[in-house]
């Protein structure tokens, strides 16, 4: 069982960056393939960048270009860098581990 935490969303301005970041436990860590994902309100789960164990990044088309996903083995935290944030960024975003141990998630509101 892999234990999953994210932290770093909040009220933000469009325009601005935020750092969103996720702990795992229960699990060695360098060992876990990594995602993020993102719920709209009303709307289903969508895949915004994963990183496997060997540091190889993907990104869902939609997400290139301001979104970075980051894995630090050495403090056991994934990171979602989200620059030039937009109102339609609103969204819960979740950490997933193994394809298959989701964090409970962390609230990204974008404001004008």
């Amino acid at each position: 069982q892999v234990q999953v935490l994210e932290s770093g969303g909040g009220l933000v301005q469009a325009g601005g960056s935020l750092r969103l970041s996720c702990t795992a436990s229960g699990s060695a860590f360098r060992f876990l393939s990594l995602a993020w994902y993102r719920q709209v309100s009303g709307e289903g789960h969508e895949l915004v960048a994963a990183i496997s164990v060997d540091g190889i990044t993907t990104y869902a088309d939609t997400f290139k270009g301001r979104f970075t996903i980051i894995r630090d083995n050495a403090k056991n935290t994934l990171y979602l860098q989200i620059n030039t944030l937009k109102l339609e960024d609103t969204a819960v975003y979740y950490c997933v581990a193994n394809h298959r141990f989701w964090g409970q998630g962390t609230q990204v509101t974008v404001s004008s």
